[in-house]
């Protein structure tokens, strides 16, 4: 990739911007149309959202007021947890895109997995809702359609499905980098998309990621973006801040050596949210 406009190409030919602009943890209201405005200006052509974030009214408010056309964005929310299951799970989407003023998705996801400690048939609740998923897919709603924090057990039902996930987004920042799920979803030619890139600040103050940093004059966040796009993930860097949402677009003035990337694929376990799909209550 040469610059943020690259796409990858998803396994049904559809282009995704290679890099996005997250926008998870950040508060609804001017705070948001403030961020997605400037990363739009700043030259970001994707934008991640999802219903949860309870920021889908302000991400829509600013592409409007952005003046790109929305054609011209790739747009991605997210299913929540409270509304799987077939019938809840379109009622779910016609919400998101009126929330979003537009009247169809690029990608939508499935925020999480159900899982065994919450319920028994938790695969038939997955399936019920990836089986509303493909018909909104097939009836042209939807571009592409994935899941988000789904580990190899969660996948295996449905990429024996009519429409298998084009994309898997899974936390995967330097540190906790999930190698099965990623040669997983790889060998099942899902893309694989890094939210938390920067493990949400907490690789900033890390001393070898520091060190490797300086040998480029290069951030701690964009070595850590640049880390995820040489491993072929698609990072989804967030910033509520003008300058550093301008200074994570520098991306592609600099490659890391296959020696840093050792380096740095060998570093302990550091910046983990915590949160386990298997074990999460919500």
């Amino acid at each position: 990739m040469n610059q943020l406009t690259d796409t990858f190409k998803l396994y049904n030919g559809a282009r995704i911007p290679g890099v996005g602009f997250g926008t998870w943890q950040i508060p609804s209201g001017e705070t948001t149309v403030n961020s997605v405005k400037k990363a739009i200006e700043a030259g970001y052509r994707h934008i991640d959202t999802a219903a949860d974030y309870g920021n889908e009214g302000s991400v829509g408010q600013a592409i409007k007021e952005s003046g790109v056309n929305r054609e011209d964005l790739f747009l991605t929310s997210k299913l929540w947890n409270t509304d799987r299951g077939y019938e809840e799970t379109k009622a779910a989407f016609e919400e998101t895109v009126k929330k979003l003023g537009t009247d169809y998705l690029d990608l939508y996801l499935i925020h999480f997995p159900a899982n065994a400690a919450q319920y028994d048939n938790w695969n038939e609740i997955n399936l019920e809702t990836w089986k509303a998923m493909t018909e909104l897919y097939q009836a042209g709603k939807i571009k592409a359609i994935g899941v988000s924090n789904f580990k190899i057990h969660h996948l295996e039902s449905l990429v024996q499905t009519e429409v298998k996930p084009m994309v898997n987004q899974i936390e995967y920042h330097a540190g906790f980098t999930q190698d099965e799920v990623v040669d997983y979803s790889k060998n099942h030619d899902i893309l694989v998309e890094a939210w938390s890139p920067i493990g949400s600040g907490r690789l900033l103050e890390n001393e070898s990621l520091k060190e490797i940093a300086q040998k480029y004059d290069k951030t701690v966040a964009q070595l850590c973006i640049r880390y995820v796009l040489q491993n072929d993930i698609l990072p989804l860097p967030k910033s509520v801040t003008p300058e550093r949402i301008e200074e994570n677009t520098h991306l592609f003035d600099f490659e890391i050596t296959d020696e840093d990337m050792k380096a740095i694929d060998a570093m302990e376990n550091i910046g983990y949210s915590g949160m386990d799909p298997d074990e999460i209550d919500f």
